[in-house]
C-alpha cells in the first residue's frame, strides 16, 4: 500500500455560493473581458459587469417563474453561452442546475428529470423538446419548459421582481449547500446523480488555478488567459472549466459544434485548451493524413520523431537535434500551431489515457499537454501534471490538499474537498464507493511513484480473467490500438475465455484516405472491406502495437473487425467517449462468439 499527499495551498475566499464570483468579479475588474459569444462569423466581447447584469435578470426571471431556493432546474443543451448564463443564474436564484446530456435518450431524460425532482428545464432544439414530450406525462414534478434560445421568456416573468432578492438568495446560500447534481455518464447500469457543493467547485478550482497558474493568469482584459470551451458542460471536466475560468477571471468562449472547432480555434485565438485525447489523435492523424496526401508524408513523420526525441531530451538536447527541430519548427509545428489558434501554450487533457507518445509529440510542436485524472465524484481532477511537475505517461501528482492511496488490490482511493460526499436519493451506492474512514473507492487502479505521479493502469470493474485465471486490464491495449490514425475503437474482450480478443472499428475519415493509399473504390464501405486482406493487414499493425505494450497472456490472439462505429449516438460509448462493455457485449454478443468458436 503506497500514499502521498500534497498539503492544500491558499485559495480565493468567498463567503457564500458560485454565483457570488460574478459580482465580485464585476466589483473587482467591471471592465474585464469575462466572455466572448459567437456573433455571425466573430466574436462579441462580454464583461464582467455585463455578464453580471445578465445573470441578474435571468435569475429574477426564475425567481417571477416560482424557481424556490433548492429548486432543481435542468439543463438540456450543447455547449454554447446561454448555458453558463444560465449555470450562474441558477446558482444566483438559490436553486440547483442539473445537466442532461445533448444525446440521453429519452428514457434517460425521464429517469434524470424525475430522480433529480426537477421542476423546470430548459431544452435547445426540437428534437430534445421531442424526447421530452415523449416522456412528459411521466414526470409529475415538472412544471416550467423553456428554450435555450428564447431567454426572454424567462427574462419578462422577472419584471416585477426586485433586484435585492438576488442579493437575499445569494446571502443564504452556503458552501456546503449542494451546488449541482451531475448523473455518471452510465457505462454500466442506471446513472447516479453525484451531489456536488459549491465548496467541492470552489476547492477543485481554486487549488487547480494555484497549480496551473501559468494556465489560468485572469487579471484584467489585457493579459488575461483565454479559453475556448468545446467539451460538453453537462460534463463535469467541461464544467470544471467553465467554473475555474469565472472563479480565475479568464476570458472564455463557446464552441458546440464538432466540425467548427479548428474554425474556432484560429479565430479565437485561446492561450491554452482543456479536451480529450480523442481530440489530439484527431488533430495528429488528420495534420499526418493531409501531409502523406499533399506528398509530404516523410517530410511530416520526420518532424514527428524530430519532435519526440526533442520532447524526450527535456532540456538536454544535442546541437544537432536542435538544428533539425529548429527546420521543422518552420516547415511543420509552426503551421500546427497557427492550426489550433497560434496563440495556445498549454492544454489539459482528461478522460482517457493519452499516451506518452502523443504528449511528447505536441510538447516538441510547442504546445504542452498536461494530463490529468478524476471523476464526476471528484469534480474533475484530483491529480495532473503541472509546467513544473510534468512526466509524460503518467497523470501527475495530486491536487493541493488532497491524498491518493493505492489499496492492497490496487484501487485508486482518494480524499479531498473536491470529493463528493454522497449520491443523490442513494445511500446505497454512496455506502459502496465510500468506506467509514472517509475514503472514496474509485473503481481505478494504479500505481503510486515514489514521488506522487500516478499511473492508471485500468478499471477494476472491467477486469477481465481469462480461463487459466490471468487477469487482465483491457484499458492500457485498448489505448495502444485506438492510437493507430485507421482505429476508431477498440474494445477488448475474453472474460472466461481462453485467451483475449477484440472488437475493433474503423476511424471513418481515416478510412477515406486509406483507401486512395491503397487502391480501393472510392465508393467502398467498410462493410464492403472488413475482410479485405490489405485492411486487415493495417489493422494488425494496430494490434501488434498494442500487443508490445503488455504480456502474452495478456495479448490480443484475434480480432473482428466492425462495419459499424461506437458513439454516444448509438449507445455504445457514453458523451465522454468511455466505451459502454455491457452494452457492447449485447449488441455484438454474435461477433464475439465467432472470436471463439
Amino acid at each position: 500500500m503506497r500514499e502521498f499527499a500534497v498539503p492544500p495551498v491558499a485559495k480565493r475566499e468567498v463567503a457564500g455560493g458560485l454565483a457570488d464570483l460574478v459580482y465580485d468579479n464585476a466589483e473587482v475588474g467591471p471592465a474585464d473581458i469575462a466572455f466572448r459569444r459567437k456573433a455571425g462569423a466573430g466574436w462579441q466581447d462580454v464583461t464582467a459587469t455585463q455578464f453580471a447584469d445578465e445573470v441578474t435578470e435571468v435569475a429574477k426571471g426564475l425567481i417571477g417563474s416560482g424557481i424556490a431556493p433548492g429548486d432543481r432546474v435542468a439543463i438540456l443543451a450543447a455547449t454554447r453561452y446561454e448555458w453558463t448564463l444560465l449555470d450562474f443564474a441558477i446558482w444566483a436564484a438559490g436553486a440547483v442546475p442539473v445537466p442532461i446530456y445533448v444525446t440521453s435518450s429519452a428514457e434517460q431524460i425521464q429517469w434524470i428529470l424525475s430522480d433529480s425532482g426537477s421542476v423546470a428545464v430548459v431544452v435547445e432544439t426540437d428534437e430534445h423538446l421531442g424526447r421530452l414530450n415523449s416522456v412528459r406525462e411521466l414526470l409529475p414534478d415538472l412544471r416550467q419548459v423553456w428554450r435555450v434560445d428564447n431567454l426572454d421568456e424567462i427574462t419578462a416573468a422577472g419584471a416585477e421582481v426586485d433586484a435585492a432578492e438576488i442579493h437575499t438568495r445569494r446571502a443564504a446560500v452556503s458552501a456546503d449547500d449542494v451546488a449541482t447534481i451531475i448523473y455518471t455518464s452510465g457505462t454500466t447500469g442506471q446513472p447516479k446523480g453525484c451531489v456536488l457543493t459549491h465548496d467541492n467547485f470552489f476547492a477543485e478550482c481554486g487549488y487547480g488555478a494555484e497549480v496551473l497558474a501559468e494556465l489560468f493568469h485572469g487579471r484584467g482584459q489585457d493579459q488575461a488567459a483565454k479559453t475556448l470551451l468545446f467539451l460538453p458542460i453537462a460534463h463535469v471536466f467541461g464544467r470544471m472549466v467553465e467554473v475555474g475560468c469565472v472563479y480565475a477571471r479568464c476570458t472564455m468562449g463557446h464552441s458546440a459544434d464538432v466540425k467548427q472547432v479548428m474554425s474556432d480555434l484560429a479565430s479565437f485565438q485561446p492561450t491554452f485548451i482543456l479536451s480529450v485525447p480523442y481530440v489530439f489523435e484527431k488533430v495528429y492523424n488528420g495534420a499526418r493524413q493531409k501531409a502523406h496526401t499533399a506528398g509530404k508524408g516523410k517530410i511530416f513523420d520526420a518532424a514527428a520523431a524530430t519532435a519526440i526525441a526533442y520532447s524526450e531530451a527535456d532540456g538536454k538536447a544535442g546541437i544537432g537535434l536542435k538544428l533539425k527541430h529548429l527546420v521543422f519548427d518552420k516547415l511543420v509545428y509552426g503551421k500546427l500551431r497557427t492550426a489550433m489558434g497560434g496563440s495556445t501554450k498549454y492544454a489539459i487533457s482528461g478522460g482517457a489515457a493519452l499516451g506518452a507518445r502523443l504528449t511528447h509529440f505536441f510538447r516538441g510542436v510547442g504546445l504542452v499537454v498536461l494530463e490529468g485524472y478524476g471523476l464526476t465524484e471528484t469534480t474533475a481532477a484530483s491529480a495532473v501534471n503541472t509546467p513544473q511537475h510534468l512526466r509524460p505517461g503518467t497523470v501527475g501528482r495530486p491536487l493541493p490538499g488532497t491524498t491518493v492511496r493505492i489499496d492492497e488490490d490496487g484501487e485508486i482511493l482518494l480524499k479531498g474537498e473536491q470529493v463528493f460526499r454522497r449520491y443523490w436519493n442513494n445511500e446505497t451506492s454512496t455506502a459502496e464507493v465510500i468506506d467509514g474512514d472517509g475514503w472514496f473507492h474509485t473503481g481505478d487502479l494504479g500505481e503510486l511513484d515514489a514521488d506522487g505521479f500516478l499511473r492508471i493502469t485500468g478499471r477494476k470493474k472491467e477486469i477481465l480473467v481469462t480461463s487459466g485465471g490471468k487477469n487482465v486490464a483491457p484499458a492500457v491495449i485498448e489505448d495502444r490500438i485506438s492510437a493507430h490514425p485507421l482505429v476508431g475503437q477498440a474494445m477488448v474482450v475474453g472474460d472466461g475465455q481462453k485467451y483475449i480478443a477484440a472488437l475493433i472499428t474503423v476511424d471513418p475519415e481515416y478510412f477515406t484516405y486509406w483507401k486512395s493509399t491503397a487502391g480501393k473504390p472510392a465508393g467502398a464501405t467498410v462493410a464492403d472491406l472488413v475482410d479485405d486482406p490489405d485492411l486487415l493487414a493495417e489493422i494488425q499493425k494496430a494490434v501488434d502495437e498494442g500487443n508490445a505494450a503488455v504480456s502474452t497472456a495478456e495479448s490480443v490472439r484475434k480480432f473482428t473487425v466492425l462495419a459499424t462505429e461506437f458513439t454516444p449516438e448509438t449507445g455504445h460509448l457514453t458523451p465522454s467517449l468511455k466505451l459502454k462493455r455491457r452494452v457492447i457485449m449485447r449488441d455484438f454478443g454474435a461477433e464475439v462468439d465467432k472470436l471463439y468458436s
